[in-house]
């Protein structure tokens, strides 16, 4: 089904809107607001299903999106920021993009909590060389959900809803920025 409003020049305007949202908050208070949230989302995925906590413990790295929010009219996009964890320890802030054409209506917002199994695909995010395909999905954050949940390509994905309707929900097409921080040496840890 073509959509006759979407042109190459919305997907322009879109690329452009997008590329423009900075990796890591532009203020201090920004940055504490980001690592609260970051704090907080993983309480909540540890607190809705229990048995994620494996993956915090045995993952070589993960990212924490707390709030990915996307709209769509035809022509969608997402941003998000968040924070990157290596061996368990702070080492920057990430952010994800997404842009897709399509018949889709709406907005949502949700969280994303993305664990690296090895070296080498913590260090294609880091070199901002992580993108998902059109056919890559996530498991729901829910009771029990992590049980049956393995690595994928070195890659295992958690998304929890935070409210809003979409008429898409796929992960596919998210591209990810990586800025290591210069205060990366403090000890922040999100395991227990």
């Amino acid at each position: 089904m073509k959509m006759p409003f979407v042109s190459g020049r919305w997907l322009l305007v879109l690329a452009a809107a997008l590329a423009g949202c900075a990796t890591a908050p532009n203020t201090m208070e920004g940055r504490r607001t980001l690592h609260e949230d970051v704090l907080n989302t993983v309480a909540d995925y540890k607190q809705r299903d229990p048995g994620v906590q494996r993956f915090f413990d045995t993952a070589y790295g993960y990212a924490v999106f707390p709030s990915i929010g996307s709209g769509a009219v035809g022509v969608g996009g997402a941003f998000g920021r968040g924070e990157l964890y290596e061996k368990g320890q702070w080492v920057g802030h990430c952010s994800v993009t997404q842009g897709s054409i399509g018949p889709q209506l709406g907005g949502k917002s949700y969280s994303e909590i993305i664990f690296f199994q090895d070296a080498a695909t913590l260090n294609g995010f880091k070199s901002n060389e992580l993108a998902f395909d059109a056919t890559a999905s996530a498991v729901a954050a829910s009771s029990g959900g992590s049980s049956s949940a393995d690595y994928r390509k070195g890659v295992l994905v958690f998304t929890e809803a935070e409210g809003g309707l979409m008429l898409q929900a796929a992960i596919g097409g998210q591209k990810f920025s990586f800025e290591p921080d210069v205060n990366a040496q403090r000890t922040t840890d999100v395991r227990p």
